[in-house]
């Protein structure tokens, strides 16, 4: 069965962006880019919320044809563009859109259908509220943390509305020279 991943960077204090969605307190380098790479060579899919969709559609299509491209924009754009992508919404549609369903309803169940699939994992970058909607289903197999070195003190937190206790096993960390400390967790199944 397919693993869902969940990506994340998050302040120390548990947020994962500013109030008003502010994300250039991130911690970015090429050791964490090539780390990445990593990881996405390992899936084939990627899911986000709609507006995390919207971001990344209106950036990584063409992000990787600038001449001024870094490596990792190349890389990552070309990987975005092969990639099936799923986007959790009730205000979109998935007509016209290329390689790409919408889920709107029934998240547990076409989730499952989808991880059941014959393919590489599936891995969800930021999207904060789809992303609580999935831990509150026991939907999400792994968790990557790249915790930052800021206190944010507000902002939208990294979990919200756990109502059930969800056991994690440390499977790894990774300390990274631009301060970012990574934490891999698989989520303990009965």
């Amino acid at each position: 069965m397919r693993h869902l991943i969940f990506f994340m960077h998050t302040s120390l204090d548990g947020f994962v962006a500013g109030p008003n969605g502010e994300m250039d307190w991130i911690n970015l380098d090429d050791e964490l880019f090539d780390f990445v790479a990593t990881m996405t060579d390992k899936a084939d899919t990627a899911l986000y919320g709609r507006v995390t969709y919207e971001m990344m559609q209106n950036y990584w299509p063409a992000a990787g044809e600038d001449p001024k491209a870094s490596k990792h924009d190349k890389e990552h754009s070309a990987w975005y563009k092969k990639v099936a992508k799923i986007v959790l919404s009730k205000t979109i549609s998935d007509k016209g859109l290329d390689n790409t369903i919408v889920i709107s309803d029934q998240l547990a169940d076409n989730i499952n259908k989808i991880k059941k699939q014959v393919g590489k994992d599936i891995l969800i970058f930021g999207s904060p509220t789809a992303s609580h909607s999935l831990l509150s289903q026991g939907l999400i197999d792994e968790f990557w943390l790249f915790v930052n070195p800021i206190l944010l003190g507000h902002g939208i937190p990294l979990f919200k509305g756990i109502i059930e206790t969800t056991k994690l096993k440390l499977v790894e960390t990774k300390t990274f020279s631009c301060g970012v400390i990574a934490l891999h967790y698989e989520t303990k199944r009965n």
